[in-house]
């Protein structure tokens, strides 16, 4: 059998890389043959919003990666196809998380199901319809998912922005664990590495900095009176993808002393020190679909407060894994003092280690597989 993904990976930085890799290493363990056929061109640079789309990150072993296709060079949409249809693949696992790649994808899977029309096709959706939704965002949607056979989510939310879509069959899944990183640090060893107060209690904002992350409610929660009063740091780690000024006027505003701003890129080996130090992962995000954040802290086994929108909420049940607040600072700030003053980590921790067993990466390749074989 043989399973290959077509999306980002290494040099590309980010969850969706991160994530093509893990699958392909957890494919290529169960004795499957997997490429990953990747981009030569993602964003052109105009349009990237970061510092770099690129890691200084070692590429991963025992993977394999081919660099084929330009998202800004149709030449490449038809070579693409053609050189995935010479592996003839049992199943391609397209991964789909904005409109500006539709084209791209949705000219390469046409090519590839002309040339190997027994392939599956199946998408692996993040966002069907993006956090920035624009004009022609729905039509440039509506070619990728005409190329498509099938398509599997991570939550009920995108499953039903497909659904808006097509009536083609949908395959909803648990997002797998982020286990990539390394194993936990001793938290005061992290603190130290980092320059972390021992006796200070840490709320992990984590990840790129987008409106719809919320990290502003965050920040004025965080000036909430009670929780100035509190041994309690929010630290911010993560490059902003649109301008700083207004959260830095927030900060200010505010007389907030109780914020730690780490805002550049976080490589692939810090990120386990940043986990360490945290005593609970905040998710304030005002929209969402998924998070791999969850994920993360679901490998580090560290308790979460999240919003209750999109599909975060599915994966932190409220009040064994964490806690779920409304999308507003009160609600917020209300979620960090329970969690900062009452003792619930003894019960997250055992409710962590029972949670997180739903979300192995042999489970998630094996209802991919199942699912294939009924269509």
């Amino acid at each position: 059998m043989r399973i290959d993904i077509l999306g980002p990976a290494h040099p590309f930085r980010g969850g969706l890389a991160e994530f093509n890799e893990i699958l392909a290493k957890k494919i290529e363990q169960q004795s499957i043959e997997s490429t990953i056929y990747n981009f030569t061109t993602q964003y052109p640079d105009i349009l990237f919003p970061g510092t770099s789309q690129f890691t200084n990150s070692k590429a991963p072993e025992k993977i394999k990666i081919e660099r084929i296709l330009s998202s800004i060079n149709p030449f490449t949409w038809w070579s693409s196809g053609k050189t995935i249809a010479q592996q003839q693949p049992d199943i391609l696992i397209i991964r789909y998380w904005h409109p500006f790649m539709a084209m791209s994808l949705g000219v390469t899977a046409r090519v590839l199901k002309r040339k190997s029309p027994t392939t599956k096709i199946i998408a692996l959706v993040d966002n069907m319809i993006p956090h920035e939704n624009k004009l022609g965002f729905n039509f440039l949607s509506k070619f990728f998912v005409a190329s498509c056979d099938a398509f599997a989510c991570m939550s009920k939310s995108v499953k039903d922005d497909v659904l808006k879509f097509t009536n083609k069959p949908i395959l909803e899944l648990h997002h797998p664990i982020y286990d990539n990183f390394g194993e936990k640090l001793n938290q005061n060893t992290a603190k130290s590495d980092l320059g972390i107060p021992l006796d200070t209690q840490i709320f992990l904002f984590f990840g790129f900095i987008r409106a719809y992350k919320g990290l502003d409610l965050a920040l004025k929660a965080m000036a909430n009176p009670k929780i100035k009063e509190q041994k309690i740091k929010l630290l911010v780690a993560g490059e902003f993808y649109e301008p700083d000024a207004p959260y830095l006027q927030i900060i200010q505003q505010n007389n907030l002393d109780n914020i730690i701003l780490n805002t550049e890129f976080i490589p692939h080996e810090d990120v386990k020190k940043y986990f360490s130090v945290a005593d609970v992962v905040l998710q304030p995000y005002k929209t969402a679909t998924q998070s791999g954040i969850s994920q993360i802290a679901y490998h580090f086994e560290i308790p979460m407060i999240v919003t209750n929108v999109g599909g975060l909420s599915e994966t932190v049940p409220h009040g064994k894994v964490g806690l779920v607040a409304e999308p507003n600072e009160n609600a917020i700030a209300e979620a960090i003092l329970k969690m900062s003053c009452n003792n619930y980590f003894a019960t997250f921790n055992e409710g962590i280690k029972e949670e997180k067993k739903k979300y192995s990466w042999e489970v998630f390749i094996e209802k991919i597989i199942s699912f294939s074989k009924k269509m």
